[in-house]
């Protein structure tokens, strides 16, 4: 991932763990804000990625704390310091949803304001969707359309990690690139979430949008961005946001899309 942030980076937390529905710990991280009624960020991270990757690393904690925003970070089950199940029924929309419930619900937050990316991003469309009290606002970054993981040879994935074999489809070969940047992922894991999400209920339905203010932001460079476009035309509280020069892999760490979340996010509902 490109990284722009200077150096001077949040440090993370030590992790506090939530037991979800079906028995997985599900890791959290807490950076407190210096006022009480401070408004909570949630922060959900992308596929292959982690709470770290994702919005350390790159800046966003740092500056989200600044704004005087309580933060709370999540590593997604199959991803970070989270429980890695290796079964495809272990990775649905229901799931992601469900444990970010329960995670609002163990922290005692009522509403937040959401900030995902990526398979973020698209659980925070349909976290918006069924659970409105819960987001008053959201930025969904890099929100995928057209199901990106049903192209992934699952039968090679699967091959390579769990035998070493290579991978010939270039497209296959990519998410396991992806897979491999992050330190501590497990691509057993990664290639059953790929499995149970390429041909499920990953699809964003544009006839049913969030109807709270949404920012929408995607890189220039990223193929996914007019159908972005067309998601966020779809929500009648949407904004669409062009991160100039940046693709699906390196816009987390555009200052130009850290500063249109802040603005949007600080504005009132």
């Amino acid at each position: 991932m490109d990284v722009t942030a200077p150096a001077s980076l949040t440090q993370m937390p030590p992790p506090q763990f939530v037991m979800v529905g079906d028995g997985l710990r599900i890791a959290t991280y807490l950076w407190e804000a210096e006022a009480p009624d401070a408004p909570t960020a949630l922060c959900v991270h992308g596929f292959a990625s982690s709470c770290r990757d994702n919005w350390v690393s790159t800046g966003w904690v740092r500056d989200l704390t600044r704004a005087g925003y309580r933060v709370l970070g999540v590593d997604q089950r199959g991803h970070g310091l989270s429980e890695k199940p290796q079964a495809a029924t272990d990775y649905s929309m229901d799931a992601f949803v469900g444990d970010l419930v329960t995670v609002l619900d163990t922290y005692l937050c009522d509403e937040v304001r959401y900030v995902g990316y990526s398979l973020g991003a698209r659980v925070g469309w349909q976290v918006a969707v069924q659970m409105p009290d819960h987001v008053e606002r959201a930025v969904l970054g890099g929100i995928p359309d057209g199901r990106p993981l049903g192209r992934v040879r699952i039968d090679q994935a699967r091959a390579y990690a769990e035998h070493g074999t290579p991978v010939e489809d270039p497209v296959t070969l990519d998410y396991i690139k992806l897979g491999e940047r992050v330190p501590g992922n497990d691509l057993r894991a990664l290639v059953a979430l790929a499995e149970g999400m390429r041909f499920g209920d990953a699809d964003p339905d544009p006839s049913d949008p969030p109807l709270q203010p949404v920012l929408f932001a995607t890189g220039t460079d990223d193929p996914i961005i007019e159908r972005s476009r067309r998601l966020a035309e779809s929500a009648p509280n949407g904004t669409f946001v062009e991160i100039p020069g940046r693709h699906h892999f390196n816009a987390p760490g555009s200052r130009v899309f850290r500063q249109s979340a802040l603005e949007f996010l600080g504005q009132e509902s």
